[in-house]
């Protein structure tokens, strides 16, 4: 039985609830988000260019043509007058697939003909060449509706796939009388080949229900940013699930961030439902920045530059360079408007030879003057007292007006023990500067100092400081292995945030729950509330797994995003094309996928007032079957509302159901049923209605 928080971070309204009553749903139709194309190695799979790439399987023995009745777009494939069950709609792969390596292939697929038998089983095969024939995947479908080939598999490590083709057709048999049991028309459409990742999805339950931390359990998220506008916290994040490999056994290897080439980012306007916006291909071939190879530990910053607002991200490339794009708003677009890194050794003052020069923090100081804060590293290997805790490893540069220039040279930060990590923010006219320590460097480590692996402080009346150790004012946060039980680095921010401020740190919570109780260094964000002495010292925060108080409540009588969260179970999310319904058309549009039976996500304190009239679920059915239930305040409470997703599959569609009785303040629990072993839907948005007043 699950343990639920008992610290109260929410009340709630006490509620007239019509239990286990299940109602009726309505269909709407609505414009579709188009998903976001794969790596399909076959061509024309939709049928949306007639024939082309398509051919018979057998050389006339079935005819193809093209036809408008599409389970999707505008096209797919008839199959007539065929003579064997060898002779399906047919593509030449060769040079594709490879062997030794699994792949994950799909194919719709319907038949009409009143006399053929109710069900038929269709196959995609694979034929090798000779009488090498692999089938790859199946499915039973009912006369008269679009069914679901889906499969998994692997090319032998010695087969010779110079010559491989794929086809769908009917089950073999090598009798096929009499013809209208085996010989039927049938139609195909939305054929994909594509190489296999293991899934990246945790099934485990990665946040219970009550708690605040980590701030998201469907994905990682490390060296949060928290950086605020128009209401709301946006965080920038390390990508660690980007190179998040699990094996067999849920085990990935450890985490090297050398393939982490993206940023994730979440918003919340509450602190406890938050919003996964994706990521930002910012480096490598297919991003932004393509000079740049890495993107770790990024910093926003906003700036009305000649009458626009224009917004900054720094990141880091890797330990050796800085640089920064700007975005037209916290989601984006970005653009790279500087075609080159920022920091570099090149950087008056940056580099003494061995220190790094990553790790961003920014500054926007009072008078519109702009700071940044970089570095860290610096071991000498010397193993000495000084290079261990002063290793003078990072610094501090003026930025020039635009933001994407540096004025003069880099000035020194002397900070006890410094390792990375630098982070600015200013409060009550006092500078503070705060970091990640180092885990000894070999020497001796000043028992007057910080202790190893934490986040510690300086305080100054100047941004640039002089950042000297006797400005060392502390620390704010012990590394994370005293309070989850598995260390590793850490990287801090500081917020303001409806009159608070609010402290991020990140630690392998959700790496541990993944595997069962070990970490491979894939990092989640989490979050507690900063207190401060009346001197204005930091008083040290403590690891939870508590978080910190919603700031409101949620008004559910909008467009919710559903990829909205606050609590789930199962789920993952990407990103589809078109805009965001909630967050603009600037803004990237996600669903939440790979939704199976019995997966589950939530909304934490929901405020229905006095009742709402109705809920509706923008979805896209992918078998029939499906259903949508809401629950309120636990996941296993009695259902108030059930919403069939009984859309016609392959169509975005809203479906609804009517509500009664529902007021004051819930949490609300969407869960998904359905048939076994397959993915249900994708869910785009929520929406609840007010009651219509007489």
């Amino acid at each position: 039985m699950e343990q639920r928080s008992q610290r109260g971070i929410r009340r709630r309204v006490a509620a007239l609830v019509a239990t286990g009553v299940v109602l009726a749903a309505g269909l709407v139709a609505t414009p579709a988000p188009v998903q976001a194309d794969g790596v399909n190695l076959i061509a024309n799979g939709g049928f949306e260019d007639g024939l082309a790439n398509w051919f018979s399987n057998t050389a006339g023995s079935a005819t193809l043509s093209p036809t408008p009745d599409a389970c999707s777009g505008s096209g797919a494939a008839l199959v007539t007058n065929r003579t064997n069950t060898s002779s399906g709609p047919m593509q030449d792969v060769s040079g594709k697939v490879q062997a030794g390596k699994i792949y994950s292939v799909t194919a719709r697929v319907k038949y009409e003909d009143p006399n053929s038998p109710a069900t038929k089983a269709f196959v995609v095969t694979m034929h090798y060449g000779g009488s090498s024939y692999t089938n790859l995947g199946s499915v039973t479908v009912p006369r008269g509706q679009w069914g679901l080939i889906k499969g998994t598999f692997a090319v032998p490590a010695a087969q010779n796939a110079t010559t491989a083709r794929i086809f769908v057709e009917t089950q073999w048999t090598a009798t096929p009388t009499p013809p209208e049991a085996h010989l039927m028309d049938f139609k195909v459409d939305d054929v994909t080949l594509e190489e296999y990742t293991r899934s990246r999805t945790f099934e485990v339950l990665g946040k219970v229900p009550g708690e605040g931390n980590p701030l998201i359990s469907h994905k990682f998220g490390a060296d949060a940013n928290g950086f605020v506008h128009g209401g709301r916290v946006y965080l920038y994040m390390t990508n660690d699930t980007q190179v998040y490999y699990p094996g067999p056994d849920g085990i990935s290897p450890t985490n090297t961030y050398g393939g982490i080439n993206t940023l994730t980012v979440i918003s919340s306007n509450d602190l406890v439902n938050w919003v996964d916006h994706g990521e930002i291909p910012v480096a490598g071939p297919d991003g932004i920045a393509r000079y740049a190879n890495q993107s770790w530990a990024p910093a926003v910053a906003r700036k009305v530059i000649d009458g626009r607002e224009r917004f900054f991200l720094y990141f880091a490339n890797s330990g050796g360079a800085t640089g920064v794009l700007v975005g037209d708003s916290p989601l984006g677009p970005w653009h790279d408007e500087r075609g080159s890194l920022l920091i570099t050794s090149a950087t008056p003052g940056a580099s003494n030879g061995r220190n790094w020069l990553f790790d961003p923090g920014v500054l926007i100081d009072n008078d519109g003057q702009s700071y940044l804060y970089f570095g860290g590293g610096g071991d000498d290997r010397s193993g000495s007292y000084e290079n261990t805790n002063h290793p003078k490893s990072t610094r501090v540069i003026r930025l020039g007006d635009d933001m994407i220039s540096t004025v003069g040279s880099a000035e020194v930060i002397d900070a006890p023990l410094m390792f990375e990590a630098s982070h600015m923010f200013k409060r009550g006219g006092k500078y503070y500067y705060s970091y990640s320590t180092n885990f000894g460097f070999s020497g001796p480590v000043d028992p007057n100092g910080p202790p190893t692996g934490a986040i510690a402080y300086l305080m100054a009346d100047n941004p640039m400081g002089p950042w000297t150790p006797d400005k060392y004012a502390g620390v704010i946060f012990r590394n994370p292995g005293n309070y989850f039980g598995v260390g590793g680095n850490n990287h801090q921010s500081v917020f303001k945030f409806e009159g608070h401020f609010y402290f991020t740190y990140h630690a392998q919570t959700l790496n541990v729950r993944a595997t069962g109780g070990t970490g491979q260094g894939f990092r989640s964000p989490h979050i507690a509330k900063l207190a401060f002495n009346e001197d204005g010292t930091i008083q040290e925060v403590t690891g939870t797994y508590d978080g910190v108080d919603s700031v409101r409540n949620l008004n559910p009588f909008r467009v919710i995003e559903a990829e909205t969260i606050a609590w789930q179970q199962g789920i993952a999310t990407k990103k589809v094309n078109g805009a965001s319904v909630e967050f603009g058309a600037r803004a990237p549009n996600l669903v939440v996928h790979d939704v199976d039976n019995g997966d589950w996500t939530s909304l934490a304190s929901v405020d229905f007032r006095k009742g709402a009239a109705g809920v509706t679920a923008k979805v896209l059915p992918l078998v029939e079957g499906g259903k949508i239930q809401l629950r309120l305040d636990d996941r296993t409470a009695p259902v108030v509302a059930t919403i069939p997703v009984d859309a016609p599959v392959g169509e975005w569609t809203e479906v609804t159901a009517p509500l009664d009785g529902i007021t004051g303040v819930h949490d609300v629990y969407f869960t998904y049923t359905g048939p076994d072993g397959t993915d249900l839907f994708e869910i785009d948005s929520w929406a609840f209605t007010k009651p219509t007043r007489m």
